[in-house]
């Protein structure tokens, strides 16, 4: 049997417990504000665990939806993104999202009817928003057209030109 022990006077230890607190308030500070931004896209919320947090996060960004979703679906984002899925992901990265980090995983893609886009009527059926969700957060999605020349671009509610 081994007995240690020394002897430390008061400026060591308080040096040690300074050192201590130090780390400890180090620790809690990163902890803080790496999970500050958990659920939060440029200071919107990004919860999407429920119907209620889907449509309030679509309107955030202006958007008036039916409630009811179009299509739910499970998808796999790709482990490697071809051309396509590149072009997506810029869309993305101009929304402060990237799918990168979820690359090879599922998420579930919820599509709704948007009734307010700018030049189309309400009842057109033609612009879609996608919501794509890992474990209730948004971490991707679009709003686009469904006509033959249609178009894509983030959430954001595009500006209208005065005529």
């Amino acid at each position: 049997m081994f007995v240690f022990s020394f002897k430390a006077n008061k400026p060591v230890l308080v040096i040690i417990l300074c050192c201590i607190c130090v780390t400890l308030v180090g620790v809690l500070l990163f902890l803080n504000f790496s999970g500050e931004s958990v659920g939060k896209i440029n200071d919107l919320s990004a919860k999407a665990s429920n119907e209620e947090e889907r449509i309030a996060f679509l309107s955030q960004f202006g958007w008036k939806i039916n409630e009811d979703p179009v299509e739910v679906e499970e998808v796999i984002i790709p482990s490697e993104f071809n051309e396509t899925y590149e072009a997506y992901n810029k869309i993305q990265k101009e929304q402060s999202m990237d799918l990168e980090p979820y690359k090879g995983q599922r998420a579930k893609r919820w599509v709704y009817e948007i009734k307010n886009y700018p030049g189309y009527p309400a009842d057109c059926d033609y612009i879609r928003a996608t919501v794509l969700i890992i474990d209730g957060l948004v971490v991707g999605g679009d709003v686009s057209s469904m006509e033959t020349d249609g178009f894509m671009h983030g959430f954001d509610f595009p500006e209208v030109k005065a005529q």
